[in-house]
C-alpha cells in the first residue's frame, strides 16, 4: 500500500499593507518617488519666487523714499524748515514724479509732519502686508 505523501498547507500572514489590491498597491508607491520629488522641487522654486518678490518690492520702496525724501528736504529748505502744507500736495513742485508716490504695492507713502521722536518729518511706506504701523513698514 502506498502512502500518499500529503503537503502540509502553507499558512501566510499578511499584514493590512500587504493584503492584495490594498489602497497603497492601487496607488503604486513606487511610481510616487518621483512625482513627489517634481512637487517638491516646484514647491520650492514658487517659495523663492515669492520671497525674492518681496525683497524687490522693498528695494523698489526704499529708492522711492529716498527720491521723495530729497523732494521733501528741498521743499523745507527753501520754506524755512516748514512742514509740506497739505502733506505732498506741496512739494510736488520739487518732486519729478506722481503727486502723491506710491510704493511696490501700490499704495501710496505716508508723510507726517512733524515726525516722532524729534525728527523733522517721518516718511514711510506701510510695508508689503499694508497695515498702517504694522511690522513690516518701511522708513
Amino acid at each position: 500500500m502506498s502512502m500518499a505523501k500529503h503537503r502540509p498547507l502553507e499558512r501566510h500572514i499578511f499584514f493590512p499593507w500587504e493584503k492584495r489590491g490594498g489602497p497603497l498597491r492601487r496607488i503604486r508607491l513606487d511610481h510616487a518617488g518621483p512625482v513627489l520629488l517634481a512637487l517638491g522641487v516646484i514647491g520650492v522654486v514658487v517659495l523663492l519666487g515669492m520671497h525674492e518678490r518681496r525683497t524687490a518690492g522693498i528695494r523698489r520702496t526704499r529708492a522711492t523714499i529716498l527720491n521723495v525724501r530729497r523732494s521733501v528736504d528741498s521743499y523745507m529748505a527753501d520754506h524755512d524748515g516748514g512742514c509740506p502744507k497739505g502733506g505732498f500736495a506741496g512739494v510736488g513742485e520739487y518732486e519729478t514724479g506722481d503727486a502723491v508716490p506710491r510704493d511696490a504695492w501700490g499704495r501710496p507713502l505716508r508723510l507726517s509732519c512733524p515726525g516722532a521722536d524729534r525728527a523733522r518729518y517721518d516718511l514711510f511706506s506701510d510695508g508689503p502686508d499694508g497695515k498702517p504701523a504694522g511690522l513690516d513698514r518701511i522708513q
